[in-house]
């Protein structure tokens, strides 16, 4: 697999995607029988019981591509044991509340098995210029880095959408740095986590209907820090040390401070309290929403320092570093010493809107439709329109039109993760492969999108309860969109990846909102996605 062709890595991000999408929603259900539920108390957001078994639907999401499409050198094994230990010992603990030292003990094996079995370690230290750090040193230092990073995002997943959408900030940042660097092994891991992410992100964005708990919040740490010191002391040493405090991000600094504050309080530096920079964000009234939205904000201006100074020296990243940090602080301080509040009291108009349309009972059924026939649409016009059908394309779309068929009699969540995998063979397809005439005819594309995304809109505001609301997730894909069109060494084709999973995400969340709605899986969209499925396998075998 070569990373100049970016294809395979969108391909392993789908069914990561399409997989944790899937898991969730059954893991959800069985919460409750397994104990993994997180109950409110006087330190927590949450004012209602919700299910943590997230991070089993990222973690699974993630290990089934990395095992299917990685090559499985030391550094790949030791990653998808660390993986596996963190997800057991995570699991246990959201069932069972284990103790401090059973989830350090857990932490240390894992980080453990990347450093010795993996070989991978810190051996070039900021300011050591031309001289390189003992193994003695070295490798201790670094598994007490792992294990310092994976306790620094697994406490910052205090917000929904927070720990997984600061992950996601960090591993693109990485993604570019690795496509920078001929470094495949590390893309199809960052592929499949990012895809675990977004898989997870789109039942966790406020308000949540699952946490991802330690399973999820660990890994995702756990990860972040052996793919940093990877990326640093491995995949190309020459780039600044440095950088990895800028990818790592928000998460570290908060800790640190946090450990600070308690420190100074005399207070134990284990215990729970609203210490961290979310729960400060919303002691002055900013809405769980924007605080959300301004880490990311903030996590993104660090990460993106880092992937356009990489060479530059270690002073001038760390002393960003600790610039960033410091004025976000001293403002915050300086706001919480003034008892300034973000907010007065909420306009109703939000609320005025839903009640105006939910009142005519056509403006809930017309949207639903709508959504239906533009997904049904879109399969359809992909399957037919695409110049191409790659061979291993149409051996997959014969497998999913069986599945489609058994899901009849295997239930929901074997239907959702057919729904969620064709619709990205479909935006693959058709972006990878398109006619002639829609090339000329972009505008039309982008019409689509946009009058689906409104649709969306409209429908989850005058819908139940549970279904998905307008989430930070859309501004983060709205940063990601960004940051790759514009920063250099980014050739088209890759920007018009990020513009691919754009539309799967719209795409995704629109289905998931009919899928919930549906009253049962004989409907047209089901025939919409079987005849594509036909048609691309037919195509791709003939």
């Amino acid at each position: 697999m070569t990373v100049t062709n970016l294809g395979p890595f969108l391909l392993i991000a789908i069914v990561a995607t399409s997989i944790s999408m899937a898991l969730i929603p059954l893991m959800i259900r069985l919460a409750p029988v397994i104990g993994m539920i997180d109950k409110p108390d006087e330190r927590k957001i949450h004012t209602e019981v919700i299910a943590r078994v997230g991070g089993v639907g990222i973690v699974v999401g993630l290990l089934i591509p990395i095992v299917i499409w990685s090559s499985l050198t030391p550094f790949v094994i030791s990653i998808l044991l660390g993986c596996l230990v963190l997800l057991i010992f995570g699991s246990l603990d959201d069932a069972k509340d284990l103790g401090p030292a059973v989830k350090f003990m857990g932490q240390f094996i894992a980080a453990l098995t990347v450093v010795f079995y993996g070989d991978v370690y810190v051996h070039h230290f900021p300011f050591m210029i031309g001289s390189e750090l003992s193994a003695y040193i070295g490798k201790p230092f670094t598994v007490i880095a792992i294990v310092g990073m994976i306790n620094a995002l697994n406490l910052s997943d205090g917000l929904d959408g927070l720990a997984g959408g600061e992950a996601l900030l960090s591993l693109a940042a990485m993604a570019y740095m690795a496509y920078q660097y001929e470094g495949s092994q590390m893309l199809v891991i960052i592929a499949s986590t990012m895809g675990g992410i977004f898989g997870f992100l789109r039942f966790n964005s406020y308000p949540a209907r699952v946490f991802m708990g330690d399973s999820g919040s660990q890994t995702l740490g756990f990860i972040l820090g052996s793919l940093v010191v990877y990326l640093s002391q491995n995949l190309n040493s020459t780039i600044s040390p440095a950088t990895s405090l800028l990818l790592l991000g928000l998460p570290v600094i908060d800790s640190i401070v946090v450990f600070a504050l308690r420190a100074r309080r005399k207070t134990s530096l284990v215990t729970a309290a609203k210490d961290h920079l979310h729960h400060r964000l919303l002691a002055l009234n900013f809405y769980h929403y924007e605080s959300v939205m301004i880490i990311y904000s903030l996590q993104t201006i660090l990460v993106v320092s880092a992937i356009l100074l990489p060479y530059e020296s270690d002073l001038l990243l760390i002393g960003i570093y600790l610039f960033v940090s410091l004025f976000v602080f001293s403002i915050l301080t300086l706001g919480e010493r003034k008892k300034w509040q973000a907010h007065g009291e909420s306009s109703a108009f939000s609320v005025m809107f839903e009640t105006a349309l939910s009142k005519r009972e056509y403006m809930t059924i017309i949207p639903y439709r709508v959504l239906k026939a533009g997904i049904s649409l879109f399969v359809v016009s992909a399957a037919v329109m695409s110049t191409d059908v790659p061979i291993d394309f149409g051996a997959s779309s014969f497998v999913l039109l069986i599945a489609v068929i058994a899901s009849r009699w295997f239930g929901d969540n074997l239907y959702r993760l057919v729904m969620f995998i064709t619709i990205g063979f479909s935006v693959y397809l058709l972006s990878t492969y398109p006619p002639e005439w829609l090339l000329e005819e972009t505008s039309l594309v982008y019409m689509f999108f946009i009058t689906i995304s409104l649709v969306s809109f409209i429908t989850v505001r005058i819908s139940v309860k549970d279904q998905f609301q307008i989430t930070p997730l859309d501004y983060l894909v709205v940063i990601m969109a960004v940051v790759v069109s514009t920063v250099p060494g980014i050739e088209h084709g890759s920007a018009s990846m990020v513009w691919m999973v754009v539309q799967m995400i719209i795409l995704f969340y629109a289905c998931e909102m009919i899928i919930q709605n549906m009253k049962s899986q004989l409907n047209s969209l089901t025939g919409a996605v079987g005849l594509a499925l036909g048609l691309i396998a037919f195509r791709g075998l003939v």
